[in-house]
């Protein structure tokens, strides 16, 4: 084939350091839409971007030009920087170091968009640990609990 095709879907979740409560409502949205464009300057179109106070799960389309660590380092970067510039409360804002990042049938994009627009209300049932485990379940990702929060 003399042309590079592709068409990735991936569904990525990291949370705040040790998982606190840092995405208020003041910065929410600011804050998806940044780390939006920070998919979009790497080429990686963010279909949703969304999340709680305590973590953020990305739907974009991974472009063939970067691997998916230097997106997620980029994004980490980025956007804590960029959060820091917010104000007081946001000075000591951290992700943590770890990430989920998990492929995405095209035919369950719309699917995968609803679950991160009705977050909220997930985690009113769910715990950010438990849905992080039945991710790594549902990949059947061989994972070790004492390795996996920080």
């Amino acid at each position: 084939m003399p042309q590079s095709l592709s068409k990735v879907y991936v569904h990525i979740i990291f949370s705040t350091k040790h998982r606190a409560y840092r995405i208020d409502d003041y910065i929410k949205t600011a804050l998806f839409e940044y780390i939006g464009g920070i998919c979009k300057g790497f080429e990686c179109n963010p279909v949703k971007v969304g999340g709680c106070q305590d973590h953020i799960h990305i739907l974009c389309l991974l472009s063939r030009k970067i691997p998916q660590m230097k997106l997620l380092e980029e994004i980490k970067k980025q956007s804590s920087k960029w959060i820091k510039t917010k104000g007081k409360t946001y000075s000591d804002f951290y992700w943590q170091d770890g990430y989920g990042i998990f492929s995405i049938n095209p035919t369950e994009i719309d699917v995968v968009t609803n679950y991160i627009v009705n977050q909220d209300e997930h985690h009113r049932q769910k715990t950010f640990q438990d849905e992080v485990r039945a991710f790594l379940l549902k990949y059947k990702i061989d994972f070790d609990e004492r390795y996996v929060w920080d």
